[in-house]
């Protein structure tokens, strides 16, 4: 017997406030939480619930009776459906505000820590095309819309390349104009989809995997280099090299041109055979003179501008010398660690993924920076007496891991070696939070500043200065 779902209505509800994941935040009338997706904080609203749990509701807004004046006029077509930019109806200011606020609450709600005056959230300043890496997947059966499915008419091309819709992992939504990396993203996939469509190349079906044409990974650097990997479903060497060729010349200026082949269930690329078409396997990057190579597996802060400002503040909150030993832990491309190699003694970089450390060690020599050594393993592991034995005890650890923090091993070594000062960015502070209150005994929180960017959305990152009490 299957269960009726319950709906509820509640009408007039004010939206109070911004939570997690880019929902909104109100008060039903017998006090639960009820969590939205399409409003903005200071609207009015009528609310149809859906999930009903013991200590909140999720719901929809269904009717407004009065719109926030902190609402904004969404600049893209796809905003109601793409899950991408879940806060461009929300003036850039007030986007600040709530993440800002976000990063303080979970520092002290979840953390318990005792904060000093909060340096003010770094803006970003371009707010839209900022990315510097995006991905794109093909459907033979896209995303439709109500209207749609209520139409009468036949809908002859369910072709698309987009984005996944949430929480539906078979149905992309197909996009026109993505407002998130600049020109020549739009072309580049508006003009694969197009030559693919009236080529014949099948788009990938994942329920049935089958087709061609799977993902695109569009990747420009600042200092304009232009990457394109396309990944195909399964090898069909006339289809992919008319597309490869027609792509090539209608882009001359595409830097590097890169295919694979996945017959796999799942997209990752991380295991897979990159093959170089055309130009060469990698872009660069170019921050303060130093040159940074980036492959299609390269971890890089996708948004390069906002990047620097970050890798400012760290350096900064390091407050280097050049008589320190530094660890970077967590270091990727080693960016981080060459960043700030010139205000210390040496800087040690660790990172679990064992190509991006190819490319820091040569990242390290087209810099010719001599003063940094990168090492691959799983960060529990590596960090252990040995390593410190090997390369001193550090004056600073820097630490920018992934979302889940840092492994409680890590942090027990960390607190058992007491470096004087911690640098720890963040892109998660809840995380954040928790691994911070397990140091809060030995260590004093001097400056914490969040860091916008990724504008548009609720993602923030955070950076936190500790010195040992």
């Amino acid at each position: 017997m299957t269960r009726k779902k319950t709906q509820t209505i509640f009408e007039h509800i004010e939206v109070v406030d911004a939570g997690a994941r880019g929902k909104t935040v109100a008060k039903a009338p017998d006090g639960r939480v009820i969590f939205l997706t399409n409003t903005v904080p200071g609207d009015i609203v009528d609310v149809k619930t859906g999930k009903k749990r013991k200590a909140y509701f999720e719901g929809t807004a269904v009717k407004f009776h009065k719109y926030s004046e902190k609402r904004t006029e969404p600049v893209c077509e796809h905003f109601e459906h793409c899950g991408g930019c879940k806060w461009q109806n929300m003036k850039y200011e007030h986007q600040l505000a709530y993440k800002e606020n976000e990063v303080k609450n979970n520092l002290i709600r979840i953390g318990h820590l005792e904060l000093p005056e909060i340096t003010p959230i770094l803006g970003c300043e371009n707010i839209f095309f900022y990315r510097n890496k995006m991905e794109f997947s093909f459907s033979n059966s896209r995303w439709l819309t109500q209207e749609e499915i209520n139409s009468t008419e036949e809908i002859d091309n369910r072709n698309a390349c987009g984005f996944h819709i949430s929480g539906m992992w078979d149905k992309i939504l197909d996009i026109k104009k993505c407002h998130l990396q600049e020109d020549p993203s739009n072309a580049i996939r508006n003009f694969i989809k197009d030559f693919g469509i009236k080529n014949g190349l099948e788009f990938y079906n994942p329920r049935e995997q089958s087709g061609l044409l799977r993902t695109i990974m569009l990747r420009i650097s600042s200092i304009g280099e232009i990457m394109v990997v396309i990944q195909f479903f399964k090898e069909n060497i006339k289809k992919r090299e008319v597309l490869l060729n027609a792509l090539a010349n209608e882009f001359p200026q595409i830097t590097s041109l890169q295919y694979v082949i996945n017959g796999k269930g799942n997209d990752t690329l991380y295991d897979q055979n990159i093959l170089l078409f055309k130009g060469r396997d990698h872009i660069f990057e170019e921050m303060e003179g130093l040159k940074f190579k980036i492959g299609p597996k390269s971890f890089y802060q996708t948004n390069s501008k906002q990047a620097y400002e970050l890798y400012k503040i760290t350096r900064n909150f390091a407050g280097l010398t050049g008589n320190e030993v530094v660890y970077d832990f967590y270091t990727g491309t080693g960016t981080i660690a060459q960043f700030v190699a010139k205000n210390a003694k040496k800087v040690i970089g660790v990172e679990s993924v064992p190509e991006a450390i190819e490319d820091a060690k040569l990242n390290a020599q087209f810099n010719n920076i001599k003063n940094v050594e990168f090492y691959a393993g799983d960060m529990k592991d590596v960090f252990n007496d040995n390593f410190i034995k090997k390369h001193g005890q550090p004056d600073v650890i820097i630490t920018d891991p992934p979302r889940d923090g840092m492994h409680k091993n890590v942090v027990a070594k960390i607190l058992e070696i007491a470096p004087k000062k911690i640098v720890y960015v963040s892109c998660n502070s809840a995380t954040q939070a928790r691994d911070l209150a397990l140091m809060k005994d030995y260590y004093k929180i001097i400056k914490t500043q969040a860091v916008d960017m990724f504008p548009q959305t609720h993602h923030v990152e955070n950076v936190v200065l500790l010195e040992l009490k």
